[in-house]
């Protein structure tokens, strides 16, 4: 007799035969980040004030472009639904529509495999584009 491995679907959030499971907006937050900074076109914009970037200002602990970093991140959980919103740099000369509509499918896939929740919306802006030109030096 052969014996036949019995394969669960994952749990949900919300409530299950053997209880109630409830994520924190906090842990989504961080899996969502991480999932859109698993593209390597996209990644962490530059800090912004009144519209305009502020470079420079990565000693005071304000986050820069960096691809490598993660997005700017905020996530509201309702029951099992999750709201995403992001704010990437996109890397120069990558469609912003390709990278973006990549974002938001891993972004959905991931939160639904990780956390169990279905995510109703997955808000991105675009903040920054992530170039990797150097400027030239203004004194000569």
């Amino acid at each position: 007799m052969t014996a036949v491995a019995e394969t669960r679907p994952a749990a949900l959030a919300g409530r299950t035969e053997l209880g109630r499971i409830t994520v924190a907006d906090s842990v989504v937050t961080k899996i969502a980040a991480q999932a859109a900074a698993e593209n390597p076109d996209a990644g962490a914009a530059a800090a912004r004030v009144l519209g305009h970037a502020v470079p420079g200002a990565g000693h005071l602990g304000v986050r820069g472009t960096d691809l490598h970093a993660l997005p700017k991140t905020t996530v509201q959980v309702d029951g099992s639904k999750a709201y995403v919103s992001l704010e990437i740099a996109v890397r120069w000369s990558a469609s912003v529509a390709d990278v973006t509509g990549q974002v938001r499918r891993h972004v959905r896939g991931r939160v639904r495999e990780l956390a169990g929740l279905e995510v109703d919306e997955v808000h991105i802006v675009v903040a920054g584009l992530a170039t990797d030109i150097t400027p030239p030096s203004r004194v000569r």
